[in-house]
This record gives C-alpha cells, structure tokens and sequence, in this order.
C-alpha cells in the first residue's frame, strides 16, 4: 500500500492558529452560522491508506473480543463455580492487564514502531482464547484471562497512539477537527462491538469454547492481514528509547488528572460486564437479552457518534465534552438504583437496563473522543505511545480496584440499589479531576512536558 505524506509536528504557535480558528467556528456554530461538519463518509473517503486501515483494524478487533467477552461472566459464575467477589476480580483484572500495561505497549511502540507490537500483540490474543477456551482450572483460567488482556496492552495502544498522530497531521492539514477520526476509529470499534455478540451469541449455542476459538480464529485473520498491509516504517514516526519521559509524566498533573476522569469512565463502562449481566438475569431469568443490550450501545455509536461529535464540536470544548458525558454516565446508573426496588421483571424489568444501556452509551460519545482528542496536545514529543499506554494504566489500576469493590458489594447483604448508587458517585466525583481550561505559557509547557491543552 501507499504509505502517507506526513507532516512535522505541531508548533506551539500552529496550535494556536488551530485553537483560534477552532473557536470562530464554535462562535459561527453559536450564531446559526456555518460549522465544520463531520461526515461519516466524507471522513472516510478524505483518510488516507494508513489510517483507513488502523480504523478497519478497530473494527476486527473488536468482532474477536466481543465475541468472547460479553459472555465471560457467566461462564465463570456458572460454569465454574466462582464467587461473585472472584468474578469481578477476574474480569477486572483482565482490564488491569490490558489497560494497566498498555503503558509498556505504548513505550514499546515508541521505542520499536508500531508493526512488531501490533504483531506480537495478535499472536499472544490467538495463544489467550485458545487456552480460554480449553481452561478448567481457576488458575489455568486468571493465566489465560491475562494473557488476552497483556495482548491488547501491545497492540491497542500501538494502534491507537498512532491514530491520534495522524488525526493531528488531519486536522493542522486542513482535513477537519482531530475528533472527527477520532469518533471514526470509535464508529468502528461499536460496530465490531456489535458484531461480536451476535456471533458469541449463536457459537454459544454449542459451548464456549467453540466461542473461544471462534475469537482466535479472528485474530489469526487480522495478524495475516497485517503481516501483508501494516508498513515496515511510518513516514514521521520517530523512535525514541525506552528509557526516559516516564519523569515528566509522573510529574504533569493535569495529564494524570485526565487520566483519574477516563479511569471513572472505564470503570462504569466494565459494569457492562458486572452489573448489567446481573441484573438482566434477575429481571428475565436468563441472560439472553444481553446481546440485544450490548447490540443497542454498539448501534447508537454507530448511528450517533458523528452527530453527536459534531453537535459538541461547535458548542463545548474537551473539558464540557468530558463533564457532560460523566454526568450522563451517572445518571444511567442512577436509573436503575431508582427503580430496583420496584422489583420488576420481564419487558418491564428491562427498561431501566435499557435506560443505563442508553445513557452509558451516550456518555461513551462524549468522553471517549475529547479524552483521546486531548492526549496528543499534554504528551512530550515523540512520546505520544508512553502517553497514550499511561492513560490507561492508570484507569486499568482504577478498574481493578473497582471491580473487585462492585463485586463484593453485589454479594454483600445490602439493599439492592446500593452497587448502582455507589458507582454513580464515581463518575460525579470525577468530574471535579477533569483538567480545568488555563493553559500554561510555552516556556512551562516545555518544561512540565505539555505540549498544549484545548480552547475554553
């Protein structure tokens, strides 16, 4: 394939140039002025080779996992006879060796290029399901469950890092706004998320192993795929050692402050996982209308994230984006605490579900985007991957935490809206660690190692 023209690296003083015309445009949205508009397909008719395949890679990846995942749970209460406790601490710690090491990924990425990690990470994903799928033991199971998790710690933020630089080399080249892709590799990600179930869904009709090597049978396509399409080396991409720039990334607290806010996402997010599946089997006896709920988040993204994108492009900037978007997380977990004690069951009991699916998922569209938008503007030259990984470190070390305190609440004796209550607290706390607007004078930036932060 033809790999891209690039472009340097931003200035401090291109970025401004960038931020002022970003808020005339916000200003003539404002007014019933013409806005920049985002277009699923003019978006992707205008991308070029390379990130046309990072956001197809998204969507394979994500068919593989969900395939798999949603269904975890229950295969472990059920037909391994783990504790809810150990459930929760299962599956968060599957996040925490995904999202808690993609620090290492993202720093290695940096250091090697993206191919070799995107490689070695699709091989380990293959060797995980399988072992899953043949896993009978609670230990065989915790090893298998990690070594998916450390799987994705090497390719996602590989990919992901190097998605966010060219949708930076986008937009200073006159494409549009850096949200924009960013909400395309999101539309995506859904639509594989969507897709995943549903084939999960019907191979779990045999058993979950089929299920299992059905997700591996995934990555062994994607790894081929890429053995042939992914380039050798990315025009602009500069490797750096490993060693280094960890420092001034412990030491810039708004960056750290970013990370705590996408932390409290993610780990509402993993309730779809934890929580709901409880739920939807106490108001329906089966877990059967799961898929459908995971089917509907994946299709709103798909539908919605780009009006959804564009409406907050010309009306909030990526801290109102981010604070919105907790906001409405909260109050999906809010819907059920309220109405769990009403006790209702069949198409009745699914409506709160349904409801924190719904407000979940529209949160989702807000924080996601303006929390990976924002990366690329607070990480030191060359270091966008370290960066990217750290992001979700720190959020995989809140997920584990989480999780484990979401299922011993799910089986301590407490009233039933306790678990729903006490996670929509989280997402209101955050919005107070949210990065506030003040931006630093470049000689600061440079020196505390942000490169930048967004209008507002």
């Amino acid at each position: 394939m033809t790999e891209p023209e690039q472009h340097p690296p931003a200035t401090p003083a291109r970025r401004r140039t960038r931020e002022r015309t970003q808020r005339e445009e916000g200003t003539r949205a404002a007014a019933g002025g013409p806005a920049v508009t985002v277009s699923r397909r003019g978006t992707w008719a205008k991308l070029n080779p390379l990130l046309r395949l990072l956001v197809l890679t998204q969507l394979a990846f994500n068919v593989g996992f969900f395939a798999v995942l949603p269904f975890l749970a229950e295969h472990l209460g059920t037909a391994m006879g783990m504790a809810g406790w150990m459930v929760g601490f299962v599956l968060g710690l599957r996040t925490f060796s995904q999202q808690g090491l993609f620090v290492v990924g993202g720093a290695l990425a940096d250091r090697y290029g993206v191919r070799p990690v995107v490689l070695a990470g699709c091989v380990l994903r293959i060797a995980g399901f399988a072992w899953l799928g043949y896993a009978d033991e609670n230990w065989s199971v915790i090893a298998s469950v990690l070594l998916i998790g450390f799987a994705a710690a090497l390719f996602s933020p590989a990919v992901e890092s190097e998605v966010a630089r060219q949708a930076v080399v986008w937009e200073e080249s006159g494409g549009g706004p850096r949200t924009s892709v960013l909400a395309l590799f999101t539309v995506a990600g859904q639509a594989g998320a969507f897709v995943g179930p549903l084939i999960g869904a019907l191979l779990l009709a045999v058993d979950y192993r089929v299920v299992c090597l059905a997700g591996a049978g995934v990555f062994v396509l994607v790894l081929a795929g890429h053995v042939r399409l992914l380039p050798q080396h990315v025009p602009g991409r500069e490797r750096v050692e490993v060693k280094g720039g960890l420092g001034g990334l412990l030491r810039n607290r708004r960056f750290l402050a970013l990370c705590c806010a996408y932390g409290a996402y993610l780990l509402a997010y993993n309730q779809l996982y934890l929580l709901l599946p409880d739920e939807v089997e106490r108001a329906t006896g089966s877990q059967a209308a799961l898929a459908w709920l995971f089917g509907l988040s994946s299709l709103l993204v798909v539908a919605a994230q780009l009006p959804v994108t564009r409406w907050a492009a010309g009306r909030l900037d990526l801290r109102r984006s981010m604070a919105a978007g907790l906001l409405l997380i909260a109050s999906g977990f809010a819907v059920v605490g309220l109405a769990r004690p009403a006790e209702w069951t069949g198409t009745a009991g699914l409506l709160p579900a349904a409801g924190f699916v719904v407000l979940l998922t529209v949160g989702q569209m807000l924080v996601a985007p303006a929390a990976r938008a924002w990366v690329p503007d607070l990480a030191v030259e060359g270091r966008l991957g370290l960066y990217t990984g750290a992001m979700s470190s720190v959020s995989g070390v809140i997920v584990l935490v989480g999780s484990a305190a979401a299922g011993a609440l799910m089986d301590a004796n407490l009233p039933a809206p306790v678990p729903w209550l006490a996670l929509a607290a989280v997402p209101v706390a955050s919005v107070l660690l949210v990065p506030g607007p003040t931006r630093p004078a470049p000689a600061a930036r440079k020196k505390s190692g942000a490169l930048g932060t967004p209008s507002g």
